[in-house]
């Protein structure tokens, strides 16, 4: 059995982000491969977060081409929506952390989850959460 994988934002824009073509090419790779696997995961989080980085001129991705996105590639992945109860463990795990608020909202919400992998640029590889393991795919990865 496949063990859940989090896919945190970055990933999921650089794989809609022709502007850097090597980094695309493995985020779209992994995308592919995790959900081909029915193991990868994000949260509201993440959709809401994505939304907002490609609408901005940098990527500019048409409205309809996000929806499409949502439709066939997040809502599949979508398993987590906050919960009063997550914002406390989000706060427990900002006391013990060095995380901002929103990264602690996708370790948290990859925590919830059971995820054995969060892979993120943001955060640092190879740090280990509560069970959660970061990995950078960009740093493992070359094509």
């Amino acid at each position: 059995m496949t063990h859940l994988c989090f896919i945190d934002t970055n990933i999921l824009v650089y794989a809609h982000d022709g502007r850097e073509r090597r980094k695309q090419r493995i985020a779209v790779q992994l995308v592919e491969d995790l959900a081909e696997k029915h193991s990868a995961v994000i949260s509201s989080q993440v959709i809401q977060e994505f939304c907002n980085v490609v609408l901005k001129p940098d990527i500019s991705l048409s409205q309809s081409v996000i929806l499409e996105t949502l439709r066939r590639v997040f809502y599949p992945m979508l398993r987590h929506t906050p919960s009063f109860d997550f914002y406390e463990r989000v706060l427990e795990l900002l006391e013990g952390e060095q995380l901002g608020f929103y990264d602690a909202l996708i370790v948290q919400a990859a925590i919830d989850l059971g995820c054995k992998t969060l892979y993120s640029e943001d955060l640092q590889a190879g740090r280990n959460y509560q069970g959660v393991t970061v990995e950078d795919p960009f740093l493992s990865i070359t094509l």
